[in-house]
């Protein structure tokens, strides 16, 4: 289930990229299949373990371009361990809505990402997060939860100031805006709850099967209720990092 169109950011064969806040490794499995040299980045150390046995078995199996590369690496979005503009696209999805000095995350992004390279940023879309949070306090107010819910508009400006250009808006995942409804309606760890139950099914299905009327549909329903927003970004070529 991918959140990031990444034939926007040009993935492919040589592309130096990384996924920061990887978590389970969903985008940066992608852009192994494409041929990057991909850096899964998460805090997470047993996330990170486990991305690097599935790039491992990846590999084995014959899934990546010969020359393609990856690495899971454990650290901190805050301090990144990587030199100024080292990175033709840089990715982070679903992660700012997650920590408080959201403007320190976006300067790290901003400064390891070379100029006239590429990035997205995607986070909860502001109007079906506004639902889920009415609906329920336990969806985010938990360890390590949601704490702030952006509007589309504020989050393009705090990038701008970063120093991004803001090339392009796309929506996603509409089909789970009303599943996390219903979830937050009914109580959140209440998955025994049969229409609950029964939404995963269809999901689940949906993201094996990927047939012909619910991919049409999403993509149709995604400008109105695609639960998440992304931003693609450009870092202008005639930057310099101090």
């Amino acid at each position: 289930m991918l959140t990031v169109d990444f034939d926007r950011l040009g993935v492919g064969p040589q592309t130096r990229a990384i996924d920061i806040g990887a978590g389970q490794g969903r985008h940066s499995f992608e852009m192994f299949r494409r041929g990057a040299d991909v850096i899964a980045f998460d805090q997470s150390e047993k996330d990170m373990a486990d991305v690097g046995e599935m790039f491992d078995a990846m590999m084995a199996e014959g899934h990546v371009p010969a020359d393609a590369k990856a690495r899971a690496e454990v650290g901190d979005a805050l301090r990144l361990p990587y030199a100024d503009n080292s990175f033709d696209v840089v990715l982070m999805s679903e992660i700012l809505e997650h920590i408080p000095s959201d403007e320190a995350a976006i300067a790290e992004m901003v400064r390891i990402l070379k100029p006239g390279g590429l990035a997205a940023v995607t986070v909860p879309r502001y109007w079906p997060e506004k639902v889920c949070w009415a609906l329920s306090d336990e969806y985010h107010e938990v360890e390590g939860g949601h704490i702030r819910i952006y509007k589309a508009s504020d989050l393009a400006d705090k990038l701008r100031t970063a120093g991004l250009e803001v090339t392009a808006t796309g929506y996603a995942h509409a089909l789970h805006a009303p599943y996390w409804w219903l979830k937050c309606a009914v109580g959140v760890e209440n998955n025994d709850n049969l229409l609950v139950k029964g939404y995963h099914q269809l999901l689940v299905w949906d993201m094996m099967s990927k047939p012909w009327l619910t991919r049409v549909g999403e993509q149709a329903l995604n400008p109105f209720i695609g639960k998440s927003v992304a931003l693609y970004l450009r870092k202008p070529a005639d930057t310099a990092t101090s």
